[in-house]
């Protein structure tokens, strides 16, 4: 294999909370007069499979180079698909739906959907901007049952508020909601399993409300869970059994050894620069672009700009 960095192509999402903040402020293509919520930068399910947007392989499925150099890709021979990750840049210009996501021990019990751990990293904010992040302390399920069907269930939920650079960690069964005025990174397992619970008693032009999973959500939800409602800003931001992820900071003109031995993939949130390998073949990047760093890559990054960026290894 002629490994170099891939640009993987987005794969853009409507949503009715999303806007054009994605274009204005990365620069990305957007569909005109979309409302686009979500960027799905590295994906690889069974609708939605990321295809390389760079180089010799451009227009190929990344998953398709991992079956066929799963070694120069992977650094295993024997890795198994489906990848195990799913990065986003969500675009929140209205408050989104009050979630959970299952663990794997209710999807076996249900017999149905698929575990989802993740975590979100504030790339920018609105002054006030919040997040809700699990129930307040002492909150029962019998008492939150009530809160659903009074349409108050945001009462009992953790409202944070969140600045730009902090990453928060939301291991599954814990409740959530996005706020409005949020641009955030979302790396998370590979999974659109998402059951909501309250959608803020919105309804459409023809007075219905959305789809609520009410059932699998009271059973996905951890009531004996204690949620960290901390932020980590720097190092390492992440490090559970699914994902790990660092926050890498260099200043223009500094450079980054890549060594070989292990895949990464870059959430590039800021600034500009190059890849160039051992051979001096050059690879650019840009802010909003997210790149799969072969196993077997050699080379540096270097940085033409002040870089800000995730780098995200299992």
């Amino acid at each position: 294999m002629n490994a170099y960095p891939l640009i993987l192509e987005p794969i853009y999402k409507e949503r009715i909370w999303g806007g054009q903040k994605l274009k204005s402020f990365f620069g990305k293509d957007l569909p005109h007069g979309k409302k686009i919520g979500e960027s799905w930068e590295l994906a690889d399910l069974p609708n939605d499979k990321s295809t390389v947007a760079n180089g010799e392989f451009a227009g190929r499925a990344f998953s398709e180079l991992i079956k066929q150099f799963p070694q120069e890709m992977t650094g295993d021979k024997n890795f198994k698909l489906p990848f195990p990750l799913l990065f986003k840049l969500l675009d929140a210009q209205d408050v989104l739906s009050v979630q959970v996501h299952p663990d794997q021990q209710t999807c076996d019990k249900m017999g149905t959907g698929e575990p989802k751990t993740e975590c979100w990293y504030i790339i920018d904010a609105v002054q006030g901007a919040v997040i809700y992040k699990g129930l307040k302390p002492g909150v029962t399920k019998q008492q939150f049952e009530h809160a659903i069907k009074k349409g108050t269930t945001n009462e009992l939920l953790n409202k944070i508020e969140v600045e730009s650079g902090e990453c928060h960690f939301l291991p599954s069964g814990t409740i959530h909601a996005i706020g409005a005025g949020l641009l955030i990174a979302e790396i998370q397992m590979s999974s659109d399993t998402t059951y909501r619970v309250f959608d803020w008693n919105r309804v459409d032009e023809k007075g219905n409300g959305r789809q609520l999973h009410v059932k699998e959500s009271l059973e996905s939800i951890h009531f004996d869970q204690e949620d960290d409602l901390s932020a980590t800003t720097v190092g390492r931001l992440v490090n559970c059994e699914f994902f790990k992820v660092d926050k890498g900071h260099r200043i223009a003109g500094n450079e980054v050894l890549l060594s070989p031995g292990k895949m990464k993939m870059l959430m590039i949130i800021a600034g500009e620069g190059n890849f160039t390998d051992v051979n001096e073949k050059m690879v650019e990047f840009n802010a909003g672009q997210t790149i799969f760093i072969p196993a077997c890559y050699e080379g540096v990054m270097f940085c033409e700009s002040d870089c800000q960026y995730l780098t995200v290894t299992l």
